[in-house]
C-alpha cells in the first residue's frame, strides 16, 4: 500500500501546524483540545520546519518542570524532519518510524506539506492488506 493511499483512507488529512513563535503553553494546548500527539512547525502552513510531539514536551517537563512551557516551540521541536512522499510504501514508512523510534512523518510533495501519516496510519494499512491477501489466499484454497 502507497502513502497516497493511507492519506485518502484517513477521516481527516488536514494537517494540524503551529508558528515557530507559539509557546509550548499554548502548544500542549492545542494537541490536547485537538486529541493529536504532533503538531508540524511551519511559518506559512506549508512548508515544515520542524515537528512537535507530546514526547518532546513531557521529556522537558522532566528535565526542567514547568518553566519550560513559557519556551516557544522552536526551541524543543526537532529539526531534523524525516519526510516521506506520497509514492513510498507503507511496508518502507513503518521500517523508518521504527528504527527512528517516532510516530509520525509528514508528507511532501515539491517541497511543500501535503499531509501526515501516524504510525498507527501505517499499522491500519498494513492490517488492512494483510487481511485481504489471507482473504484471497482463502479463496484460492477452496477454489472461489
Amino acid at each position: 500500500m502507497l502513502v497516497s493511499q493511507i492519506l485518502k483512507s484517513k477521516s481527516d488529512d488536514a494537517v494540524v501546524t503551529c508558528p515557530p513563535s507559539m509557546l509550548i503553553s499554548e502548544a500542549a494546548k492545542m494537541l490536547s483540545e485537538k486529541r493529536i500527539g504532533t503538531l508540524v512547525i511551519s511559518d506559512d502552513g506549508k512548508t515544515p520546519r520542524g515537528i512537535l510531539s507530546e514526547r518532546d514536551i513531557v521529556r522537558e517537563l522532566g528535565r526542567q518542570g514547568a518553566g519550560c512551557m513559557d519556551m516557544t516551540v522552536d526551541k524543543l521541536m526537532t529539526t531534523k524532519l524525516v519526510t516521506c512522499s506520497r509514492d513510498e510504501r507503507a511496508d518502507a514508512i513503518l521500517q523508518k518510524m521504527t528504527d527512528g523510534r517516532f510516530r509520525h512523518m509528514p508528507v511532501i510533495e515539491d517541497g511543500a506539506l501535503v499531509g501526515l501519516i501516524s504510525l498507527g496510519d501505517v499499522v491500519k494499512a498494513r492490517l488492512t492488506e494483510l487481511s485481504m491477501e489471507k482473504n484471497a489466499l482463502e479463496g484460492m484454497i477452496m477454489g472461489h
